[in-house]
């Protein structure tokens, strides 16, 4: 007698939210599949009260880790990133299920785990490049420095949903903000990965917060927070969607980084480093 066919687990993702894996508090999911429609798992679909809370835990730890040391929150990218390459393989398998061949799959997974290493060695001198000691007509120094914006919700790319997502989330946290991030819809197993990757890494609960849903819901809920300090909408490819959260973030003057389609194979550049970042000016009168 043949032993009976061996029903698989259907593994249901959560959400991450504070350095925290919780349900979604809807209890919504929604099916993901690969690139020939097999099913892959189910993903937890946020709400907008999943969204506040990652905004509340993005918050509270953007004090800490806005004070960290450059150096500190360098160590702490390279170690992301040292923890990413103990998961490559895993990586390699979401990436190819989006219809990437194998070798395709590990050169864009190659790329994500490089472009966390050359964030993380930013983190102690975008303050150099950027900053400046400025010549003023009188007995003052005056120093400019840049400062981190806040908190800052970002919708990931769904064409690339590990070396865009990476490319989005790490000059974001490197120069000292934190992050709610609205994962690819279609694609979202390569950021609950890099959550879980997070979680068990040297980065403080809060600093990034990933919510899996649609983006159509949580978008414009981000977008209008009154404590969300400014929003890349890189990800978008409504038109109509980019608009309708553009013009909710006026409600409190909110950086906006537009909807764009780069090539995240490309360098970087520094464009996205300084993006959220503020200038303060200091003026000290010399001594006599």
């Amino acid at each position: 007698m043949s032993e009976p066919a061996r029903l698989a687990v259907r593994k249901t993702y959560k959400l991450f939210i504070g350095g925290a894996f919780p349900r979604s508090e809807s209890g919504r999911s929604y099916p993901v599949n690969d690139a020939k429609g097999n099913f892959l798992a189910n993903a937890a679909k946020a709400s907008r009260k999943d969204a506040r809370d990652a905004v509340v835990a993005a918050h509270k730890a953007f004090s800490g880790w806005s004070r960290a040391t450059a150096y500190n929150r360098g160590q702490i990218l390279y170690r992301i990133a040292e923890m990413l390459e103990g998961r490559r393989a895993q990586f390699v398998d979401e990436v190819k299920a989006t219809g990437l061949s194998r070798t395709a799959a590990s050169t864009h997974v190659d790329a994500a785990i490089d472009r966390w290493v050359w964030y993380a060695g930013w983190s102690d001198k975008i303050t150099s490049i950027y900053g400046a000691a400025n010549p003023v007509a009188g007995p003052y120094f005056n120093l400019s420095t840049p400062e981190p914006t806040g908190v800052v919700a970002v919708v990931a790319p769904p064409a690339d949903p590990l070396l865009g997502l990476v490319s989005v989330i790490a000059p974001v946290i490197v120069t000292g903000n934190t992050c709610v991030v609205v994962a690819a819809e279609q694609a979202p197993l390569p950021a609950i990965t890099l959550a879980e990757v997070l979680a068990t890494s040297d980065l403080p609960g809060g600093v990034v917060n990933i919510l899996t849903g649609l983006q159509s819901e949580l978008s414009p809920w981000l977008a209008s927070h009154m404590d969300v300090n400014a929003i890349d909408l890189t990800g978008i490819t409504d038109p109509d969607l980019a608009l309708t959260c553009e013009k909710e973030a006026t409600a409190n003057l909110k950086r906006v980084r537009r909807p764009s389609t780069p090539d995240w194979t490309a360098d970087p550049g520094t464009d996205r480093l300084t993006s959220f970042l503020e200038v303060k000016t200091v003026w000290h009168p010399m001594g006599v």
